[in-house]
């Protein structure tokens, strides 16, 4: 028995303070082990207290740390502003535009079909008009906002970010719900009654660019990578545009490679459109499938790709341009569309229907541009060809089989006379643009015909607004238009242009397809109209601050022809109308 008097009380302390001591020391060791242990890992080997040879460091950095170049330490705490960096090799850019735009008759009479792809009718094998009378209107406020940074490591290497704000004013969800009518937390997108995740702010927030940019890459003069995601744009946009007068544009995450010499260029890039089996944002593979896919074509039913690596898209390009030729440039180039996903994963508006799934697609073409004196003129002509499949209505059972041949074209062609001696500086141009459909095109999803050919034009991602009529009522595929332009300049700061188009189909049994793509309005089987419309824009641009900022005011009307009276069933013209100021610096 211990006999706990305050003398003999004193020993059992001890015991219990030695005790203590040997448990806090024993922590104290373990903690400043782990911390020693950490800081090789984070910190700068330089600065720890270690004896090696004299001007020697170590060698045997962890494998993401020595591919790192001139790898700074992360702070334990207080971050500071890394001894790489350089205030004077920083640059940034930045744009704002605000655009009020309506239409009036988006479907010349008739109400919108109910699908959420835009057309003004429904596809099931009709042979008389299909549009339903009624009112479809659209007003709308849209503003973007582009901020880029730059960074000049070297003169031969560049760092570039570009964060983009795109949003559509007040598309916060239903109006009076307090929770959606919150302009912070779901403006442009409907967060709480959507499957779909929500991103930057309700889906307004994006990166449209990000890159590093490497000239004389591995010590090569004149060979250039580009790596990252990046704005692609070739010739005068027609197969690859930065679609600016969009509210978000097209962006490409890849690699561009560019060999540069005074008489030549060449480009080859290769862009992942499309990723399957990696969700965006998970820091390894195999941990969540992407984006989902039928996995049993003939039954359309959907599933998450359950771990084929080949389920993806991907462009391939190599373009050229000449510039040996005084007054002339001529840009020859092949392209490949590799799409892979199954004939059923995107077919719902026919063979027609944008990038459809489960097809490879060549293309060849080229583009040749004169400006000399008061002349410019420009021509391009593509030839597409490859495979497709397709596994809706009698082609079920064709399954993932490309059984469906590519045989498509488009050409583009300008000319113009710009009378410089006059201060106005007055403009007269004449264009022809066409671009091949397929009668069969609705095959798959009730037509009357068989399934052998997929022959409508694919417009891929091309900025159709600058060269289809300013109202984008057609795209470049199964289309056919002659039109003349006028432009002057009243004053310095003031531009004014007249367009007058002649709308029609290249083939009257194939759809008319928007200046995105989409089906406007599905033809009825037995169609023999080509004429959609004459189409009249006019548009007036005044520069501010010293180019700085603009004002641009436009209207156009669309007089509606034969082929809408015979599909729709209605023919009231639509008008069109926008203004917009747009600043950059």
């Amino acid at each position: 028995m211990t006999h706990r008097s305050s003398a003999g009380s004193a020993p059992w302390r001890t015991i219990v303070t030695i005790g203590q001591a040997r448990w806090t020391g024993l922590i104290a060791f373990c903690s400043a082990a782990a911390i020693t242990v950490g800081l090789s890992f984070v910190a700068d080997p330089s600065q720890a207290a270690f004896e090696l040879p004299a001007g020697e460091k170590i060698t045997n950095a962890t494998v993401v740390a020595r591919a790192i170049p001139d790898k700074e330490a992360y702070e334990l705490y207080d971050p500071k502003i890394g001894k790489n960096f350089d205030i004077s090799k920083f640059w940034m850019r930045a744009d704002l535009r605000v655009r009020y735009e309506m239409r009036n008759n988006t479907c010349f009479g008739s109400a919108m079909a109910g699908n959420t792809f835009g057309a003004c009718n429904s596809f099931n094998g009709q042979t008389s008009a299909s549009g339903t009378p009624g009112k479809a209107n659209e007003s709308y406020a849209l503003q973007k906002t582009r901020l880029g940074f730059g960074y000049d490591v070297s003169p031969d290497v560049n760092f570039y970010l570009e964060l983009i704000y795109s949003s559509v004013w007040g598309a916060n969800g239903q109006q009076g719900t307090p929770v959606q009518d919150n302009q912070r937390t779901n403006n442009g997108q409907n967060c709480q009654n959507s499957s779909a995740a929500c991103f930057g702010n309700g889906g307004v927030l994006g990166v449209r660019a990000g890159y590093m940019l490497i000239r004389n890459f591995a010590g090569v003069e004149n060979l250039s990578v580009k790596a990252g995601r990046q704005y692609v744009v070739f010739g005068n946009h027609s197969i690859f545009g930065a679609f600016d007068w969009s509210n978000t544009g097209f962006s490409f995450d890849g690699i561009m490679l560019q060999y540069s010499t005074k008489a030549w260029d060449s480009w080859a890039g290769w862009f992942r459109t499309s990723e399957s089996d990696l969700g965006q944002g998970n820091p390894l593979g195999a941990l969540q499938p992407n984006l989902p896919v039928t996995t049993t074509p003939q039954t359309g039913s959907t599933n998450s790709n359950n771990g084929s690596a080949n389920i993806d898209s991907d462009v391939f390009l190599f373009y050229n341009q000449i510039k040996s030729v005084p007054g002339f440039v001529i840009e020859p180039y092949y392209i490949l569309y590799s799409n892979r996903y199954n004939s059923g994963d995107n077919r719902n508006q026919g063979l027609g229907t944008p990038k459809h799934s489960n097809q490879t697609r060549h293309m060849v073409g080229g583009r040749i541009e004169m400006r000399k004196g008061n002349f410019d003129a420009w021509s391009e002509t593509i030839y597409q060809f490859g495979q497709m499949g397709d596994d809706g209505g009698s082609s079920a059972g064709y399954g993932n089989q490309k059984y469906l041949h590519i045989n498509a074209w488009a050409t583009r062609n300008w000319i113009g006379y710009t009378h410089y001696e006059w201060d106005w500086k007055p403009r007269l141009a004449f264009n022809f643009d066409y671009a091949s459909g397929d009668g069969r095109a609705n095959c798959t999803i009730g037509g009357n015909t068989d399934c052998k050919t997929a022959n409508t034009f694919e417009n891929l991602w091309g900025t159709n607004h600058i060269h289809m009529g300013y109202m984008d009522t057609i795209g470049w595929k199964n289309m056919m238009k002659p039109s003349i332009n006028f432009q002057f300049r009243p004053t310095k700061n003031d531009h004014i242009e007249i367009w007058a188009t002649s709308l029609n189909l290249a083939n009257t049994k194939d759809n008319w397809y928007r200046a995105t793509q989409t089906v406007y309005v599905y033809s009825k089987t037995n169609n023999t109209t080509r004429h959609v419309g004459n189409e009249l824009d006019i548009i007036w641009t005044r520069f501010f601050m010293e180019g700085k900022l603009s004002f641009q005011a436009g209207y156009g009307h669309l007089f509606a022809g034969d082929y809408i009276q015979e599909n729709l069933g209605t023919s009231t013209d639509q008008d069109w109308a926008y203004a917009q100021l747009w600043m950059n610096f």
